[in-house]
């Protein structure tokens, strides 16, 4: 991304923001590759760091909010730019916080699975959430991990190799 296109960014989410009366500051970075991003390893994307009183709000019951809020932001900017651009809006630290708990969660749920040599399902995952989940056991020799089932419905299961 040029210096352009992270100026229509920076316009776009001060619009947005202000529409929605939310007071605060941001910051944008850019993520050339995305290898920095836990959460998406392939396509461009740019993270929005939001400062606000507002925290609670924006973020919404488990993200909700904060999640519409991404994609409406990444809409906005597409129709301005003419190509889609991920973005991933960070809170408070919601997400830092949720994927340390989740890569935590992973490997409790592995130890769990070699403890009782059964395979244990984690039930009520977002997508992103089930990912974090699968990256941080995709090289691990004892345990794999796999999304099963459809829509709302889908689980993430982690068993023995």
């Amino acid at each position: 991304m040029d210096k352009k296109e992270i100026k229509v960014i920076k316009t776009v989410a001060d619009e947005l923001f202000g529409l929605l009366n939310i007071d605060g500051k941001f910051d944008i970075l850019e993520n050339k590759s995305s290898t920095d991003s836990v959460l998406d390893k392939e396509s461009e994307s740019v993270d929005i760091i939001l400062d606000t009183k507002d925290t609670g709000i924006v973020i919404g019951y488990h993200g909700d909010t904060m999640e519409g809020l991404q994609l409406v932001l990444s809409l906005c900017i597409a129709k301005k730019l003419g190509r889609f651009i991920r973005v991933s809006l960070e809170v408070g630290d919601y997400k830092k916080n949720r994927i340390e708990w989740l890569k935590s969660l992973a490997q409790e749920t592995k130890e769990r699975v070699l403890s009782e040599n059964k395979e244990i399902i984690i039930p009520e995952m977002k997508s992103w959430e089930r990912r974090v989940i699968h990256l941080e056991l995709q090289d691990d020799k004892e345990v794999i991990s796999e999304s099963q089932g459809e829509g709302r419905d889908r689980v993430l299961v982690v068993k023995p190799r």
